[in-house]
């Protein structure tokens, strides 16, 4: 399995408690981090404080539409989303799912390997994705600094270039794509290990070096600041254009 696999933390949003506790034992067994919760409602409350890699979505809640779930999600952020669908033959439900952002769907009664599956397609498509933006025409801007993410040229308000390793540069992108936002050690690992040369297993290191190239002080950070028990928060905001 991937480390991109391995470090993925996935809710799962349905109010079948067994259904769930299955889903999230099974997860868990092959190395992934399960959040099982009941209501959209508690998935969008964990998501202001919690970075997730994807969410499994039950379309059929009792009382709540997982549309409606989905569509609110989706004005919040861009995590990764397979919608549940239930043993309607019609395809309405997935088709309008898809078509408000879902990224893949399973149908019930579903074996757990074949989510397996698909939840590891749809990371591994998540990450490609990131590659993508780090190699497009994407320019962010913050605080005076700037970042061309297709050069990896980082320049400070005053336009000086500031060398930054691959490691540190995916480790800004993921700050800069999720401004003002705590994002997990786990979140922030998997952003740094989708590059192969990049061993070092303490996201710490990472952080405190990139504080160096950004912080007037590094030792009393105010752009990145850590967020006890939590992660990181990069606290500026960003424009991308």
């Amino acid at each position: 399995m991937s480390t991109v696999q391995a470090a993925a933390t996935v809710m799962i949003v349905d109010d079948d408690p067994a259904l769930g506790a299955m889903i999230s034992e099974y997860l868990t067994g092959q190395g992934m981090v399960a959040l099982p919760v009941a209501t959209g409602r508690e998935m969008l409350k964990i998501l202001e404080t919690r970075t997730l890699d994807l969410v499994l979505l039950d379309l059929q809640l009792k009382n709540e539409d997982g549309l409606d779930v989905l569509r609110e999600l989706r004005q919040r952020s861009d995590v990764p989303v397979i919608i549940a669908t239930g043993h309607r033959k019609d395809e309405i439900d997935r088709v309008v799912g898809l078509e408000l952002g879902a990224d893949d769907y399973v149908t019930k009664p579903f074996g757990l390997r074949e989510l397996l599956a698909r939840i590891r397609a749809v990371l591994r498509r998540h990450a490609s994705d990131y590659s993508h933006r780090k190699n497009s025409g994407l320019t962010y801007h913050f605080g005076g600094w700037k970042l061309r993410a297709k050069t990896r040229e980082l320049f400070d308000p005053h336009g000086e270039t500031i060398p930054l390793t691959k490691g540190e540069h995916a480790l800004l992108v993921a700050f800069l794509d999720a401004p003002q936002r705590t994002l997990a050690r786990e979140h922030l690992l998997q952003a740094t290990r989708i590059h192969e040369d990049i061993f070092d297993r303490s996201i710490d290191v990472q952080i405190l070096r990139l504080r160096r190239k950004l912080e007037a002080d590094s030792s009393a950070p105010s752009m990145i600041v850590t967020e006890r028990g939590l992660g990181y928060v990069f606290t500026l905001p960003v424009e991308r254009y």
